[in-house]
């Protein structure tokens, strides 16, 4: 809804501010600049993007309307999850776990979180690190190191649209340009005619400019910050999930290891401490 709202009144404070000065919103009605500019920004993008980016570019932009992936609930599901499993585990060894970590699907502990079931990076995550823990005698600092290097990798893929989009926005207001030397060279052609026509096709290459640069830090821009922003913060829950494996390879028992698991969740959507164990007695 914010990012709604933001967008109006980019659009409102233009618009507004030109019609206030007694500007006529017909001039601004260049649809074939908006085919050159908008046109060429999307070859661009299909040209230097893979195409499983351009597929993930379009699930963020649409995904930064809907808010966080990430909510309370679905932190306080993984929070449980992890207690449960960490929790069998300290009762009857690690190789307990290893039916629930080779068939999640099929597994009673996991089957009681369908929502953190459904996501299979965050499934993948949680598993991988369980079979390492459960199939060699691996140190805190040993496993710290590999932990990072599979959040960086995430990260870094989760961040590839919003690093698309800022290339896109970058590019705007030179297409934007494009667009008024061509309405230069058509004025060109008519001078010489109705001073009426030349005017016209003056104002339509300078909207040209005008539309690339709006369209670049008004609208792509702080979109994509908007789905940086995002994917930064959906991050945090894998965060979570290492702080919590690490302390309890580290010796700590599952609440203590859970503990500092919520202190790592952001502070919009981390649980109460009494709302955690409230929430853990009614899975039970």
């Amino acid at each position: 809804m914010l990012i709604i709202v933001g967008l109006l009144v980019v659009v409102l404070s233009v618009l507004g501010g030109y019609v206030g000065a007694h500007g006529k919103l017909g001039a601004l009605w260049q649809p074939f600049e908006l085919v050159i500019i908008g046109g060429a920004a999307l070859g661009a993008f299909l040209v230097g993007t893979p195409a499983k980016t351009v597929r993930q570019t379009l699930r963020a932009v649409v995904g930064v309307f809907k808010g966080p992936r990430y909510k309370r609930d679905d932190y306080l599901d993984v929070l449980s999850l992890l207690y449960e499993l960490l929790n069998k585990a300290r009762r009857e060894g690690f190789m307990s776990l290893e039916e629930h970590v080779e068939n999640p699907a099929g597994s009673a502990l996991f089957a009681n979180y369908p929502k953190v079931l459904a996501d299979h990076h965050l499934i993948d995550f949680i598993t991988d690190c369980l079979r390492l823990m459960i199939g060699s005698n691996i140190e805190p600092h040993e496993l710290e190191p590999l932990l990072e290097l599979e959040l960086d990798k995430h990260h870094h893929e989760a961040l590839e649209p919003a690093h698309v989009l800022t290339k896109v926005a970058d590019g705007l207001p030179g297409f934007g340009i494009v667009a008024a030397v061509l309405g230069i060279v058509i004025t060109m052609g008519a001078i010489g005619g109705d001073i009426k026509e030349v005017g016209a096709h003056v104002a339509g290459a300078l909207v040209g400019t005008f539309l690339g640069i709006l369209l670049g830090y008004g609208f792509i821009g702080p979109i994509a910050a908007a789905v940086e922003a995002r994917a930064e913060q959906d991050a945090r829950i894998y965060e979570s999930v290492k702080t919590a494996l690490l302390a309890c390879l580290r010796g700590y028992n599952p609440k203590i290891a859970l503990e500092f698991a919520r202190k790592t969740v952001p502070s919009a959507l981390r649980p109460g401490f009494s709302e955690f164990e409230q929430h853990l007695k009614s899975v039970k």
